[in-house]
């Protein structure tokens, strides 16, 4: 099969440079913006991964404690006809689990220590339904919550931030006082630590503290649970079974889905990784425009060759042609490269961010200041494939003015001086 010498003469081209030094010259600028477009496709394949996982990472840890949808009292009060509630919205087909809730905030106290609580008040048999980390605590310390009993299980971190263990005694302090004839007295309880949970969402492992149900509406005066909360086949979906419960359930109530509960943290993670997105694509920008320098001192380095080209009858287009495969192969090898770069980091960051920290003798990601205290990565298609065609489109583009300077070239005047 007969190659195009467009094709042939341009790869050459993309090779050569060893001939003289200025060649030498031109097949080094070109062998940099090559190395430039494979760096950039590669940092952003890595940095987009990386976010993605990140993303998953949380969103797992945080369902593992959130409910996929919670219906809840508008006034924080006791949720009227719970059980008629809860009958109504299992016959949704999207609804595999149903569990009630009491949500309040309070202080806990150990000694002199005192830390803001998230109590939440669980049904230990139900509670597996709809949660995942209540369904590994389940046979453990989930079972020992009982009805009277007064047994708390804290967050690791925050046992570990009042010095407390299991079998220790903690006083709940409720926002909610008694008035007495000295005034306002706050609602004092004491509560033992029947055991601690560690979801390695760090939020939640320092602020939360769960409890019967039963225990915790006795201890903040309501009459029932506060809420219900909602387990799905399909988490995506849950805006859209928000959408389809609410004329099913009537009394005022209102429905909140995970995504509302941590819309803000969403949509921060959304707008940074487009923002990544637009910046690493400008690194891809400015390295395949150096394709542009490269290809004008190959033209200007090759007038002779094109001279004599199109005395053998080469036509402009073809002139146009050489150069514009020159640029290509620039662009395609680069990007390639750049692609096997960024996924091979992208799959193995798990290896390589640990063998850095031990390296450096640092934390990248201390579990204090970050809500996980690992790399994460995710690699998706939906990220890689627009990073390659942008950066090919764009060598492409770079490719464009110095080819067409190429085909305008003169012969009568680029052979005067030969």
């Amino acid at each position: 099969m007969q190659i195009p010498y467009e094709l042939a003469l341009g790869w050459r081209y993309t090779r050569a440079g060893r001939a003289t030094r200025r060649n030498g010259f031109i097949s080094f600028i070109s062998g940099v913006s090559m190395l430039g477009i494979a760096l950039g496709v590669a940092a952003l394949i890595i940095v987009l991964s990386v976010m993605n996982g990140f993303q998953k990472e949380v969103r797992d840890r945080m369902l593992s404690v959130v409910s996929h949808i919670e219906i809840f009292e508008p006034g924080n009060g006791a949720l009227p006809d719970v059980n008629r509630i809860m009958d109504e919205v299992r016959r949704h087909p999207q609804v595999t689990g149903v569990a009630p809730f009491v949500s309040a905030q309070a202080l806990l106290a150990r000694g002199e220590d005192m830390k803001g609580v998230l109590v939440r008040g669980i049904d230990p048999a139900r509670e597996p339904e709809v949660t995942d980390l209540a369904g590994v605590l389940k046979d453990t310390v989930l079972s020992r919550l009982s009805p009277g009993g007064f047994g708390i299980v804290l967050g690791g971190e925050l046992a570990r931030s009042l010095g407390v263990r299991e079998g220790d005694v903690v006083t709940l302090i409720a926002p909610s006082g008694q008035v007495t004839p000295a005034g306002v007295v706050p609602r004092l309880k004491q509560m033992t630590v029947v055991g601690t949970f560690d979801s390695g969402h760090y939020e939640y492992d320092s602020a939360l503290a769960m409890l019967h149900v039963d225990d915790a509406a006795l201890i903040f005066r309501l009459e029932g649970p506060t809420g219900i909360r909602l387990k799905l086949k399909d988490l995506h979906q849950a805006r859209t079974v928000v959408d389809e419960l609410s004329p099913m359930i009537t009394g005022r109530v209102l429905l909140r889905d995970w995504t509302r509960q941590n819309r803000t943290w969403f949509a921060a993670v959304q707008l940074e990784k487009r923002m990544m997105f637009i910046i690493l694509t400008l690194i891809v920008a400015v390295a395949a425009f150096n394709l542009v320098s490269t290809l004008v001192m190959t033209v200007t380095d090759k007038r002779a060759d094109i001279a004599i080209l199109r005395t053998l009858g080469a036509s402009p287009a073809s002139i146009m042609g050489v150069f514009m495969v020159q640029g290509a192969m620039v662009g395609v090898i680069g990007t390639c490269a750049g692609l096997l770069l960024g996924l091979g980091v992208a799959f193995n960051i798990d290896v390589i961010v640990p063998a850095l920290e031990r390296l450096f003798q640092a934390s990248f990601l201390p579990k204090d200041i970050y809500l996980i205290s690992r790399m994460p990565s995710d690699p998706q298609s939906g990220d890689i494939l627009p990073v390659a065609v942008i950066s090919l489109v764009l060598a492409f583009l770079a490719t464009i003015y110095p080819s067409w300077r190429a085909s305008r070239v003169n012969p009568a005047e680029a052979l005067r001086y030969e």
